[in-house]
């Protein structure tokens, strides 16, 4: 598992994780991220994951990323749409989250449909710029 700190302005706000990177015939594995509330709808999130993205399908040689997230989580499913995940189905009672067994969405990304960088993905798509 390759968990990373979300800083913004030296301040820790989240993380990002990387987990079950399968080398091989595979060369998958999948992405999570949380941010605190009150850094929620500025980019932060969305920023990490391309990040996140970058370093997956870069050093670590991943050609398959995969995430998870319930169908009620707009923002989280937004913030996926915008790094070019694409959903792949429905995952009856998923995961168990206070204390009920949830659904969850299937979304992935391989390295052919990003078409370069994620995070030049955003700066093309006017959701970021280079500083």
């Amino acid at each position: 598992m390759l968990p990373y700190a979300i800083e913004l302005d030296g301040e820790f706000c989240g993380q990002l994780t990387i987990g079950n990177v399968t080398h091989g015939a595979l060369r998958s594995a999948w992405i999570g991220y949380w941010v605190a509330k009150e850094r929620n709808g500025g980019g932060v999130a969305t920023a990490a994951l391309a990040l996140g993205l970058d370093h997956g399908f870069g050093p670590v040689g991943l050609h398959r990323i995969e995430a998870t997230v319930r169908p009620e989580n707009a923002p989280s499913r937004a913030v996926l749409a915008k790094a070019r995940f694409r959903e792949e189905g429905l995952l009856k009672r998923y995961l168990e989250v206070e204390g009920a067994w949830r659904d969850h969405l299937l979304v992935a990304i391989t390295i052919e449909e990003l078409a370069g960088s994620a995070t030049s993905a955003l700066v093309r798509d006017g959701r970021a710029s280079w500083a």
